[in-house]
């Protein structure tokens, strides 16, 4: 877990293929759902042209203004854009926590695999259920993006209760986490 980050920078001559994105899927299917529902379906996309359209209706680290990321020639190689199937339930906030876990679940297997990404709920949800020709029934909720990562992130101590991440004058990424003593009560 601790080396499951969230990456922004990534090596785009050492892609994410299409079957390790699937067996990523394969594992998350696996996982807990709220009532066994399993109302999550995956669209796996790993084109360049597919993906890049789709990089262009996100958005990144909110909290980094004057960075642009990822930066150009850095992109993610591959998404996995993670939808809600109404026909099987409506979205409630236990079929939310659906996504949560099998985000983390996916994200954890690329990174045991030697890869890294970001969950991204910034998006444009109705362009991208335009751009992949979703049904109806299908809607996106989270994206998450893969590649190989090309930065370093850390997790630090947070600086008077600031938890906001930042970068250094490096470039450096860190991510403030609360004291154990914080979240225990």
């Amino acid at each position: 877990i601790e080396e499951t980050r969230s990456f922004r920078t990534f090596d785009e001559t050492r892609p994410v293929e299409y079957d390790t994105m699937l067996q990523f899927v394969d594992t998350a299917r696996l996982c807990a759902s709220a009532a066994n529902m399993q109302p999550l379906k995956y669209k796996i996309c790993s084109e360049r042209d597919e993906t890049e359209k789709i990089l262009f209706h996100t958005k990144w680290a909110g909290f980094l203004k004057d960075t642009k990321l990822p930066p150009d020639n850095a992109h993610p190689t591959g998404f996995i854009v993670m939808c809600h199937d109404k026909s099987v339930c409506d979205i409630t906030p236990m079929s939310c926590i659906d996504v949560g876990i099998a985000a983390q679940t996916i994200m954890m297997s690329a990174t045991e695999r030697g890869y890294g990404g970001c969950m991204i709920g910034s998006f444009d949800k109705v362009k991208i259920a335009e751009l992949l020709d979703l049904p109806d029934s299908l809607e996106p909720v989270l994206l998450l993006a893969l590649g190989t990562p090309d930065e370093t992130v850390f997790i630090s101590n947070p600086k008077d209760g600031d938890v906001k991440y930042f970068r250094d004058d490096a470039g450096l990424h860190f991510v403030p986490k609360r004291p154990l003593k914080d979240v225990v009560i």
